[in-house]
């Protein structure tokens, strides 16, 4: 978005720098004495299109601090009273800190059976955590905080180079503040590490946009490709936004934009894909079975299971699976409807009214405008990303909004600091007041009537008066335009914040948290409400989605000679031998996988692996295969036990003695 005011540095460090259009004019010979007036003239010019960023303020630095800290301890506080989180990835850490192996395949279990379904980027780093300060649950879940308190800062950072310091820190405030953003920064899905490396490649993509800068690009390459180990595909929906950005704002010619993207396109295949070489040319009877996967392939995982198979809904061994069955209804309203909503929509059309404002204001600024580079980045990351998940057939979740967050916090908190600089212009002024408006309004309907009845109908009256008193700001004395400012910022994040303390004091289990005063697998509307419509996928059977401490007995039985045996036991489901696992601290071997639809082992593998006494109980309570696709061998091994294996209950968990009758 485009300033009116004179004498701004184009950058928040305060370093002065030209713009393209006048290092045109003064690159060469110096100016002649005639020629004064003629560059005041150009001057006077640019100020129409250079992007307003105010230099570095005294109070720039202690906010920031301000905001980190206050980030932190909302990040941090009472964290461990949600426990193991997603214990599917702690187990997997456990693993990944008793076993070198494990930790590079991201195995299930120490014994290196088989992995989670996912590259293992994020359970390195919790695996390592683990090494280094044990296996619990601050030491697995304290990295996916300060990843969250990171991801904040970079943000700032980010905004801060095109737009200003002041809009990079409501950028920043309005991240941390995103339900969303506070359910997966306390958890420990991959989804934590995965928005950290795409804030920092926007962030690369931003400084490679001010000079042409290849290295810059390529190290944004880097960041997206390293995410691509996080979460596989879902990385990659940012790079339209990223190529577009330079390729339209880069002060350098086409021919070497187009040359710089094809070397950073490089860097991003060679730093996603060198993992992919790696097990592909592992040999499959030294490592562990690839989770997730019908042929033992990470190739197959990376396009089928969690590629291409989650837009079109095909995935084999999927719970519910075949093409457009048992995710919810596609379309534009799904960021909108009961499960979306509360974790991103708060600001979601404010962000899009942003977009929209800040193209029309740098419609006539030159093509490396810095303001507009930044709004084609963000605006791309945003409306890429919310298309895929709007129309994603296969298997989504709501806490996969988190992804939007960063861009919906920077292309609001431009907005709210440029249109505000901007507010003599009747269109600013208008703009601003509405989006104030439009936000109240949409938190009004999300906050509903079920939790704290008093806030939806405060924050709708809050923000009434907010967007009245900014549309006539321009008449207001300096003072009382200040604290109509104010006022707004407060409005504009009193939903989302209300609901992301809510979402931070209630503790989250299992495999699909959801954001808000109450944890579940979905289903809901923000407050209890229906939010704006739409629906989807609630919870699932038992242990498939989550787990639970065995008693004490039974935890003794699975630690007794637990040393003497690959496996200390044996179960269908990954989150079931989890449990298991964390409790016993010995290998589990979670039979089919995290569905168990997968092929592993099979029922000869199994029946070999009794045979040589490498496998000590097996434990059945009643689940088996839980997709409608995939392999069945899961549940051939459990009925193969059952009938051939005397059953004995321990804590209500039926188990069977397999060294007894080997």
């Amino acid at each position: 978005m485009t300033a009116v005011t004179s004498g701004a540095s184009p950058r928040a460090g305060g370093s002065a720098t030209r713009s393209p259009r006048k290092e045109a004019v003064t690159s060469g010979a110096s100016p002649r004495a005639g020629d004064h007036r003629e560059e005041a003239a150009l001057a006077a010019r640019e100020t129409v299109v250079t992007p307003s960023v105010p230099t570095r303020r005294s109070w720039h630095r202690p906010a920031l601090a301000v905001l980190l800290l206050g980030t932190a301890v909302l990040y941090l506080w009472d964290l461990g009273a949600s426990g193991w989180a997603n214990a599917f990835y702690s187990a997997a850490a456990q693993a990944g800190a008793q076993s070198w192996k494990a930790l590079f395949f991201g195995s299930s279990d120490a014994a290196n059976a088989i992995t989670v379904d996912k590259t293992p980027a994020a359970l390195w780093v919790l695996g390592l955590s683990a090494r280094l300060f044990g296996v619990n649950a601050w030491s697995i879940l304290v990295p996916q905080a300060l990843m969250g308190v990171g991801s904040v800062w970079l943000l700032h950072a980010t905004v801060r180079r095109s737009s200003g310091p002041t809009a990079g820190l409501v950028a920043g405030l309005i991240l941390a503040l995103t339900p969303a953003a506070a359910l997966m920064f306390r958890f420990n899905n991959p989804d934590a590490l995965l928005v950290l490396l795409l804030v920092a490649g926007a962030y690369c993509v931003v400084r490679a946009c001010e000079k042409a800068s290849p290295r810059w690009l390529a190290l944004a390459g880097v960041a997206v490709g390293f995410g691509f180990l996080a979460k596989m595909l879902q990385a990659f929906l940012v790079l339209p936004a990223f190529a577009l950005a330079y390729v339209v704002a880069a002060p350098v010619s086409l021919g070497k934009r187009l040359l710089h993207l094809l070397g950073a396109l490089g860097a991003t295949v060679a730093a996603a894909g060198w993992y992919l070489v790696v097990v592909a040319l592992w040999p499959a009877a030294s490592r562990p079975y690839i989770g997730g996967s019908q042929t033992n392939s990470l190739w197959e995982l990376v396009f089928g299971y969690n590629g291409f198979g989650r837009i079109t809904g095909d995935e084999v061994g999927s719970v519910g699976g075949g093409a457009g069955r048992g995710w919810g209804s596609t379309g534009l309203t799904r960021l909108f409807g009961s499960e979306m909503a509360g974790g991103i929509a708060w600001l979601l059309p404010a962000a899009l009214l942003a977009l929209g404002a800040g193209l029309w204001f740098t419609r006539r600024a030159p093509r490396t405008d810095a303001s507009r580079a930044a709004l084609l980045l963000w605006g791309g990351w945003l409306l890429v990303t919310a298309l895929v998940f709007s129309y994603m057939g296969g298997i989504i979740h709501p806490y996969y909004t988190v992804a939007l967050a960063p861009a919906v916090a920077a292309l609001a908190g431009t907005a709210a600091v440029q249109l505000w600089r901007l507010r003599a212009h009747p269109a600013a002024s208008g703009l601003l007041s509405g989006g104030v408006a439009l936000t109240a309004l949409t938190a009004y309907l999300l906050l509903g009537s079920s939790w704290q009845p008093w806030l939806a109908p405060a924050v709708l009256v809050g923000g009434l008066l907010a967007a009245v008193a900014l549309f006539f700001a321009t008449h207001l004395t300096r003072w009382a335009a200040s604290v109509a400012a104010a006022f707004a910022l407060v409005v504009l994040v009193s939903g989302t914040g209300a609901y992301t303390l809510a979402t931070a004091a209630t503790s989250h289990s299992g495999a699909i948290p959801s954001a808000g005063p109450v944890s579940g697998f979905g289903g809901r509307g923000p407050g209890g409400g229906p939010g704006f419509g739409g629906g989807g996928r609630g919870g699932g059977p038992g242990s498939l989605l989550s787990t639970t401490t065995p008693g004490a007995s039974l935890t003794a039985l699975l630690r007794q000679d637990a040393s003497s045996y690959t496996w200390t036991a044996a179960t269908v489901l990954s989150n079931a031998a989890a449990g298991y696992q964390l409790a016993s601290g010995a290998p589990v071997m979670a039979v089919g996988g995290f569905n168990g639809t997968d092929p592993y082992p099979t029922l000869a593998q199994f029946q070999q692996y009794v045979a040589q006494g490498r496998i000590h109980y097996f434990l059945g309570e009643g689940m088996t295969m839980q997709g409608t696709t995939g392999s069945d061998a899961a549940q051939q091994i459990a009925e193969w036990v059952a009938s051939h294996h005397e059953a004995s209950t321990v804590d209500g968990v039926t188990v069977y003695d397999l060294a007894a009758t080997a």
